[in-house]
């Protein structure tokens, strides 16, 4: 088992969540195919999408469904600085996780974390695992405490 996938169960299991990551047979790099993996709607997938803090420096996680992206003003509106794009190098050295693999709970340092409502909408919702191939299932509003997550309007 890979550090980053030991870090998504080690994070479900210490906030008492009997949910284990699933192996996919196929990758769930991007939204769409996470969902053909999961055999769910697109928005069932909780993607993780991080950005760069132009001031702070800080990278800020947005967890939004898969069908959604983030609108930059709106996210940077939230947040109380622009926000640029966040480089892989950064993104690995505050969450631990590669791109296409970011899970949105098990990060090596804390991040302030927003989520779209749009993904309370389903019972079940579908997070990154910290692999290329591993995805868990969990209810929204688990998510959002676990992940200390506020729910916020930015996308487009």
């Amino acid at each position: 088992m890979s550090k980053s996938l030991k870090r998504v169960v080690r994070a479900l299991h210490d906030a008492g969540l009997d949910i284990s990551p699933l192996e996919m047979a196929t990758e769930t790099r991007t939204a769409q195919q996470a969902a053909d993996a999961a055999n769910c709607h697109v928005d069932q997938i909780a993607k993780s999408v991080i950005f760069a803090g132009e001031t702070s420096g800080k990278a800020i996680l947005f967890i939004t469904a898969g069908g959604n992206t983030v609108d930059i003003a709106k996210a940077s509106a939230i947040v109380g600085e622009a926000l640029g794009k966040a480089d892989a190098g950064m993104i690995r050295a505050q969450t631990g996780f590669a791109i296409g693999g970011v899970a949105p709970v098990g990060h090596l340092n804390p991040i302030q974390t927003f989520m779209d409502s749009r993904l309370f909408e389903f019972g079940e919702i579908w997070g990154a695992a910290g692999t290329p191939r591993h995805i868990f299932p969990i209810e929204p509003d688990i998510l959002r405490k676990i992940s200390g997550a506020y729910i916020a309007d930015f996308t487009a």
